[in-house]
């Protein structure tokens, strides 16, 4: 039996989140091994119908993943535990980690001080107990193993892909006016000031809207300051189809962030022929390689540029819808699951525990 924390699908599906469930349905189609844990408490979110879950100890959120879930584990024998999302149990051996940056370290001003004080505590126990880690880009690996001290050969780079809701060939509603697209959670690191501002430099393109996708959890710091505009439309938090129907009718869309260690939306948005134009910070050059017109994130000037330029040139829109096409066909989930299912007989293989060294910070 092959363990996997399943706590995620008790959350909110956001990056983290979306990451696990994928990873978790083309797992299950792989393998019949795996059985998916989920607390006794609280309703599960509609992935969790695809999957084989069973329900196990007394309590929810984290006290069930640092309780619960291991002493369960323990009276199976120990199994290997598979942890998707970015905490597990910190002081359980026999399993395999994920963590997919620390923007909670480059950023402390995204989220509440609890939630980066839970991290900062967690994850140096937890690296320094796993057998394997995953993360998500080379980018984040290179940031863990840094700050950490955790050998960086040890780290398994699983990429994020695009669920096939947004790849279908439906057309887009048509829009009223033409419109730049954003999506994220609204968080400080984000950007999503300078972006607004940059938008409201396009004096010459008054007819065009920025249309803002996104909302913010209460562990996140939220920002919103100067994205209050007649041409600003928030529209929230939407389903995978709303959204996939955002991107289809966007004139381009906008990836402005400071810090991710992978950055799903851009690929969304690829996936419905939308070109892309972003920030050349962190991951995204590494995620989106030469397939979105590049911008310096903290020159607001620049960033207006780029959204003039995709507004008003039909060729480079045309040249990045092509080029998005040829980026996505680099990430597959299945692909990613192989990597997790080949991971985890690689670990059982090995049976003790992998001797590593490894700073605690």
């Amino acid at each position: 039996m092959i363990a996997v924390n399943a706590r995620f699908l008790t959350q909110e599906l956001r990056g983290v989140q979306r990451f696990a469930k994928q990873i978790c349905l083309e797992l299950q189609a792989m393998r019949d091994d795996l059985v998916f844990l989920v607390p006794s408490r609280g309703r599960l979110s509609p992935g969790a119908a695809g999957l084989r879950t069973r329900r196990i100890g007394v309590n929810g959120g984290h006290l069930w993943e640092q309780l619960d879930l291991p002493l369960w584990l323990a009276r199976q024998g120990k199994p290997l535990l598979l942890s998707l999302g970015n905490t597990a149990p910190a002081y359980y051996r026999n399993q395999i980690a994920t963590h997919h940056d620390i923007t909670y370290v480059r950023h402390p001003e995204s989220y509440s001080a609890t939630f980066a004080l839970a991290y900062r505590h967690l994850t140096p126990r937890i690296l320094k107990r796993a057998r394997a880690l995953i993360t998500v880009s080379e980018f984040s690996r290179q940031e863990i193993a840094e700050y950490y001290g955790y050998p960086a050969e040890h780290i398994n780079v699983v990429p994020n892909a695009v669920a096939s809701s947004f790849c279908s060939a439906s057309p887009a509603s048509r829009a009223e006016r033409p419109y730049l697209l954003a999506v994220s959670s609204i968080n400080a690191h984000k950007n999503f000031g300078r972006m607004a501002q940059a938008f409201l430099l396009l004096e010459d393109c008054e007819d065009v809207e920025l249309r803002i996708v996104g909302d913010c959890h209460a562990a996140f710091s939220a920002t919103a300051a100067g994205i209050e505009h007649p041409r600003v439309r928030w529209l929230g938090r939407l389903s995978d189809d709303e959204l996939a129907d955002q991107y289809r009718g966007a004139t381009a869309f906008v990836f402005p962030s400071l810090y991710e260690g992978f950055g799903i939306p851009p690929l969304e948005a690829q996936a419905c022929g939308c070109p892309v134009i972003a920030a050349h910070s962190a991951s995204i050059p590494e995620v989106l390689a030469d397939s979105a017109l590049l911008f310096n994130p903290f020159d607001v000037q620049e960033m207006a540029l780029c959204m003039r330029r995709v507004l008003r040139e039909q060729g480079l829109r045309d040249e990045l819808v092509t080029r998005g096409k040829r980026n996505l066909a680099r990430y597959s989930w299945r692909a990613s699951a192989d990597r997790v299912s080949r991971l985890i007989d690689s670990v059982e293989a090995s049976r003790p525990a992998l001797d590593l060294r490894f700073e605690e910070g």
